[in-house]
């Protein structure tokens, strides 16, 4: 690598590309060499990153070599096409779309739970970051299934509209403001209107009536937490939020652990915040906790009174940035130094 890295964001003016331009500064790599790539449509466009602008790079034209690491959010297909381009240059690529994700030869990394995946990793190599979803789900019960194993999870998802993009964003604001003027509404981003409603639809419907999204959690999972044999449940739901995805979990453990036990874990480990109170004002919310911050929150938690080993948990997360940006930036951080970076 030369005495400073050269890196590359690909899907540099989406959503999830600007938090991971605002997070790379944050994390260090603001005096990088960076190049900020995207559509032709976005040529002539600049994009901020820390206390400069960059001018926005054609994707097409881009050439890797010599770039020591790429970030990839622009779409599956973008990936597919791009990131074998890039990896064939030298150039170690971070996705973080679905591309690559069931790919046996291609590890899926959340770093506080699999970090020890990146270790010794080649250049040119492809590292895929998981869905939003599994990320905060995971960051909340790695630690008991560390402690205690982990055979089945019944998950319900509240995801919010910035999943969808800056087109799901606008398509709530503006679908809000018809209802509140007593307009009718047309859905384009959404299989329905969204404003003041609940869509338990996200993604395309597959063969076995679950959605892909719901899918997602489910073989994520098992990748990631190295365990075939748990199974996930899972409900998907878009709901009128800009920024945080909740979850309602409950998870059945393979041997007895007290909920003490279960406490002490989860406050040990990196990456998540356990409010352990019953106070209603206490509770974590998506708005409240979690939006613009790096870590996954955790109320509620209980035993599941219809199960013996039986735990409930309620779950939130930024999804556009741990449960995006700042994971890959992590991963990338990870690499570099070889140790997790601190959080902020």
């Amino acid at each position: 690598m030369s005495e400073k890295l050269n890196l590359a964001v690909v899907g540099a003016t989406g959503a999830v590309g600007e938090a991971m331009l605002s997070i790379l500064a944050e994390y260090g790599f603001g005096d990088e060499n960076v190049h900020a790539l995207a559509s032709a449509n976005s040529l002539g466009k600049t994009v901020d990153f820390g206390n400069r602008s960059l001018a926005v790079e054609v994707l097409d034209d881009f050439n890797f070599a010599g770039t020591d690491f790429a970030l990839f959010s622009a779409g599956a297909g973008i990936s597919l096409e791009h990131a074998p381009r890039a990896a064939a240059a030298g150039c170690t690529v971070i996705d973080n779309t679905s591309a690559f994700r069931r790919d046996e030869n291609i590890p899926l990394v959340v770093p506080e739970i699999n970090g020890d995946l990146l270790k010794d990793l080649p250049a040119g190599s492809i590292i895929s970051n998981p869905n939003c979803s599994t990320i905060q789900m995971l960051i909340a019960i790695a630690p008991i299934h560390k402690a205690a194993g982990i055979d089945r999870i019944n998950v319900a998802t509240y995801q919010s509209v910035s999943g969808a993009g800056a087109k799901g964003m606008e398509e709530l604001a503006r679908q809000t403001m018809d209802r509140l003027s007593f307009k009718e509404v047309t859905p384009s981003v959404f299989v329905q209107p969204i404003a003041f409603n609940a869509i338990p639809v996200i993604d395309t419907m597959q063969e076995n009536d679950y959605t892909r999204e719901e899918m997602k959690l489910h073989w994520e999972t098992q990748k990631i937490l190295r365990d075939n044999n748990i199974a996930v449940n899972a409900t998907a739901v878009r709901i009128p939020v800009f920024f945080g995805h909740s979850e309602a979990v409950h998870l059945e453990t393979s041997r007895d652990i007290d909920l003490d036990a279960v406490r002490e874990v989860m406050k040990k480990a990196p990456g998540l915040v356990l409010v352990d109170s019953n106070d209603p004002q206490a509770q974590v919310t998506a708005v409240t906790h979690a939006a613009g911050k790096d870590a996954v929150f955790v109320s509620r938690l209980r035993r599941d009174l219809s199960h013996p080993r039986g735990i409930d948990m309620w779950v939130v997360g930024d999804n556009v940035r741990k449960g995006a940006a700042l994971n890959a930036v992590q991963i990338l951080k990870m690499i570099v130094t070889g140790k997790m970076p601190v959080e902020s």
